[in-house]
């Protein structure tokens, strides 16, 4: 596969906590550079980072992360909040207590109340498929089919693993044709992205891609 087509699948993402505008306009010029998706960057810096690259490159942010047990209410003003500054996607952390708990009704009903706030826009849903047993992982692609979200996504890259090749390919055998599926933290080489992109993941959350692009050394997300 053509390194190109694996950068237009990317959310070239940084998400740490200490985040400088330096680094998150650095990650703005090498998503423009390379051509990724978008880049994904803390709520606080979407103002600044849609002014400063315009419509050459889409901006996504996060809800609710990483462990979201906000109130639907938090989030959806979060998200409200987001998009009247500019972000064109939202990635939003699901209430894993509630999944732990069986109310996937509340769960599905939060995932539409953000649906609602979004409109047109992008809407991912982070399930954190390493916190949730193989049935957890199927009654969410359920759910998030069923909410009229866009994607459903692996996992935040702030808990105990990442995306694995088979929770990509159980989503694929259990979620709707509405739905896209995103791969999420520790994506570490070219080989990796291409089998994901293989296994039908049309997104790519990870820092590592272009920074093996640009040969600097591949830490991180």
């Amino acid at each position: 596969m053509d390194r190109k087509d694996i950068f237009k699948t990317v959310d070239h993402t940084l998400l740490t906590q200490t985040a400088t505008w330096a680094e998150i306009k650095q990650i703005c010029d090498d998503g423009i550079a390379y051509g990724t998706a978008s880049v994904c960057i803390p709520p606080s810096y979407v103002k600044q980072a849609k002014e400063y690259v315009g419509d050459k490159l889409a901006i996504c942010t996060v809800i609710g992360f990483p462990n979201g047990y906000m109130t639907t209410e938090t989030k959806e003003f979060e998200t409200k909040d987001a998009l009247s500054k500019g972000a064109d996607e939202i990635d939003m952390v699901i209430n894993l207590g509630w999944v732990k708990d069986g109310k996937f009704d509340l769960v599905e009903q939060e995932i539409r109340t953000l649906k609602a706030a979004c409109g047109t826009k992008i809407l991912k849903v982070i399930i954190e498929t390493c916190l949730l047993t193989k049935a957890e992982k199927i009654k969410m692609c359920e759910v998030v089919t069923n909410s009229g979200a866009d994607f459903i996504k692996t996992s935040t890259g702030f808990s105990t693993a990442g995306a694995t090749f088979e929770d990509i390919a159980l989503f694929a055998e259990n979620i709707g044709p509405n739905v896209k599926m995103k791969a999420a933290g520790g994506i570490s080489s070219f080989d990796d992205a291409e089998k994901f992109i293989s296994l039908g993941a049309s997104r790519l959350g990870t820092s590592r891609i272009v920074k093996l692009a640009k040969n600097e050394n591949a830490q991180g997300y």
